[in-house]
């Protein structure tokens, strides 16, 4: 079973009732999708089993018979972007992500601490782009091919066919830049790509910007960020907020109640006893920039929709039935 696939049927187990690896390239656990058996709740009769090179998903209960890719995309959005994106980055391509195991190359980077790239208001793309969005393209910078350029700071693309530009957004922590994420502005199937140039630092945009002292909004894109003040975004799945401990942190998840991995946040986010905002239910924009887009006074609307404990339990039930 491919190693990629194996770390991420690891790393979403703890998510999967009565899982169990039976033996290698064999795993068993309560189908997800059908809920598995009604009556005996210790019933498990979902399946990640290798077929060739492969790895599928199939349930014994509902008969649903799919590709690992697809039951991650479907169950796991978040989780799922982060799996192409490792996949992309070992040159993975087609229906089922059929590969040899990757080579790695333990090489340690000379790593740049400054991006010398234009700001994205200087390339008419990028700039159309991200005023279209009402974002300030200065914030940003763009570069016309992401895989040479990223590689000429760390490699991380074994080939860089198929380059494409992008929108850089710089990461900062401590005053060092620590990483940056590249928005796509074309067609690409990643829209988002993230590249970190330190280890066991908090994977956050916006850190050296906030104040700890006050109400800390943490949001899930950097674009979303830049519309509320004192906040950060999580730029990715694996995102720590520990170097917040001690803030008063509230959540801002995107306004999607049909998204299972977004409302399992929620969920977990509520569970912990951390405040989060509960989207009423007239507003029907995704995301906070789409809010933005459509007229709503954001600002207004987080702080008079922030819960926490059995309100927040009792919002979250009615806000994910719409």
């Amino acid at each position: 079973m491919d190693f990629i696939d194996v770390k991420y049927i690891n790393l979403i187990s703890s998510r999967l009732q009565n899982f169990k690896k039976v033996k290698p390239g064999l795993y068993n656990f309560r189908c997800i999708i059908c809920g598995d058996s009604k009556k005996h709740k210790n019933k498990s009769r979902g399946y990640f089993y290798q077929i060739k090179n492969n790895t599928n998903y199939k349930c014994h209960n509902c008969g649903v018979n799919i590709s690992f890719n697809n039951f991650l995309k479907k169950i796991y959005p978040e989780t799922h972007k982060e799996y192409i994106l490792e996949k992309y980055k070992n040159g993975v391509s087609g229906k089922n992500f059929s590969t040899e195991e990757p080579k790695f190359n333990f090489e340690k980077p000379n790593f740049k601490k400054t991006i010398n790239l234009p700001k994205a208001s200087e390339n008419e793309n990028a700039k159309k782009y991200l005023e279209g969005r009402k974002l300030n393209p200065d914030k940003f910078y763009y570069v016309e091919n992401f895989k040479k350029w990223t590689n000429s700071l760390k490699q991380t693309f074994d080939s860089t066919k198929f380059d494409e530009p992008r929108i850089i957004i710089p990461l900062y922590y401590q005053k060092r830049l620590i990483g940056y994420q590249g928005r796509s502005i074309g067609n690409s199937k990643i829209k988002y790509i993230t590249v970190m140039l330190e280890e066991n630092v908090p994977k956050i945009y916006g850190y050296d910007s906030i104040n700890k002292k006050i109400p800390v909004y943490v949001v899930e894109g950097p674009f979303d960020s830049t519309f509320i003040d004192n906040s950060v975004a999580l730029c990715g799945s694996d995102g720590d907020v520990g170097c917040l401990e001690g803030s008063d942190i509230i959540f801002v998840y995107d306004n999607e109640p049909r998204n299972q991995e977004i409302v399992r946040r929620i969920g977990s986010t509520i569970d912990r006893g951390n405040k989060v905002v509960i989207w009423p239910n007239n507003i029907t924009d995704k995301d906070v920039n789409d809010m933005i887009l459509s007229g709503l006074d954001v600002k207004s609307v987080i702080e008079s929709n922030v819960y926490f404990g059995l309100e927040a339990k009792l919002k979250f039930t009615n806000w994910k039935m719409v």
